[in-house]
């Protein structure tokens, strides 16, 4: 029995399909490289801080990829750039308003991108958007709540908008610094035996008086979080140096409020903390500047007698300081080099 013959109009109809979308393909394919290259050298202009001519590349490739959700991410981020927080003008707030249209294209295309809602709640915290920004470092958390980086993240936000220490606002709600603190705290309870979470939340307290009416138990909170990352490991010199401007700070800060016996306790403590920095490393200068600012602002003033004498040793630690920054700066120019030849 003979196979009866395929309908020719299926067959031609088959065929223009697979001409058609093989065409559409290539098409494709095209369109993908060009926006590639395009995307690729508006990389580059980003890179070299060529921010007008990175707009330029990274909207042509957009053209020929218009779902491309790193060029929108990245055209938002040459605009970011472009634009300068606070002044009044219409050629700022068009950038502004340019920024955030390709950031928000971008978070529309892929709304779990953590890079890209980083990106718009960056130029939302630019614009001083508190609310908009907000929610976006908490849909981070929310994602990766087992990242401690993005507690850091969403800390130091909260941070840049707190005005004073004040834990309840006004209206009862938690003020920026209450929530900033809730964020190391909370970044401390996850990962208690990361002493980076403890350096973060001393230097937050530390700052922190800087804003406060109050400063004194600041200084206080501040200590126990430098003294906890001395006992798990008393030989650091960051953690050291850290202790030893604490210290200082207090006492030459509230100077009007201690007593002299209560500073000089406080400018020995900070004494002894830098002196086993510069013991430990020899070569961290640091430490020699701030052994420089203890005697002249500090022992000094409280020892009037001694004054003659710490002035000329303020004068020897800065030179320790100069040396020790020469031969810093040596260190890295060599290893530079050498990462070069490799």
């Amino acid at each position: 029995m003979l196979r009866k013959s395929a309908n020719p109009f299926l067959l031609i109809s088959l065929a223009l399909v697979l001409v058609l979308a093989f065409t559409n393909c290539e098409k494709l394919k095209i369109s993908n490289l060009q926006a590639n290259n395009y995307f690729n050298k508006a990389n580059e202009f980003f890179t070299d801080g060529q921010y007008r001519r990175a707009i330029e590349m990274y909207e042509k490739a957009l053209i020929y990829n218009p779902n491309l959700v790193q060029a929108y991410r990245f055209l938002g981020e040459s605009y970011k750039n472009l634009y300068k927080p606070g002044v009044d003008n219409p050629d700022n707030t068009e950038k502004a308003k340019r920024a955030l249209d390709a950031l928000r294209k971008a978070y529309e295309i892929d709304p779990h991108n953590k890079d890209v809602i980083y990106s718009l709640g960056d130029m939302y915290d630019k614009l001083r958007n508190f609310e908009e920004a907000e929610k976006l470092y908490l849909r981070i958390l929310e994602m990766e709540p087992t990242d401690m980086g993005n507690y850091n993240v969403a800390a130091q936000f909260y941070q840049r908008y707190a005005s004073g220490t004040d834990e309840v606002s006004e209206t009862g709600e938690k003020t920026p610094f209450k929530k900033a603190e809730d964020m190391y705290l909370r970044r401390i309870e996850l990962d208690p035996e990361s002493m980076e979470g403890y350096a973060f939340i001393a230097q937050f307290y530390d700052i922190a008086v800087n804003v406060s009416s109050n400063p004194a138990p600041l200084f206080d909170k501040a200590i126990i979080y430098h003294d906890l990352r001395l006992k798990d490991d008393p030989e650091n010199a960051e953690a050291l140096l850290a202790k030893g401007v604490n210290r200082w700070g207090k006492a030459h800060r509230l100077q009007n409020i201690l007593s002299i016996e209560e500073q000089k306790k406080l400018a020995e403590e900070s004494y002894e903390a830098l002196q086993k920095a510069m013991e430990i490393d020899p070569s961290y200068p640091e430490p020699y500047a701030w052994m420089s600012v203890l005697n002249r602002s500090l022992r000094a003033r409280l020892e009037p007698e001694k004054a003659s004498r710490y002035t000329t040793e303020a004068d020897q630690y800065i030179a320790k300081f100069q040396e020790a920054k020469k031969r810093q700066a040596e260190t890295r120019r060599l290893e530079q080099e050498l990462r070069g030849i490799r």
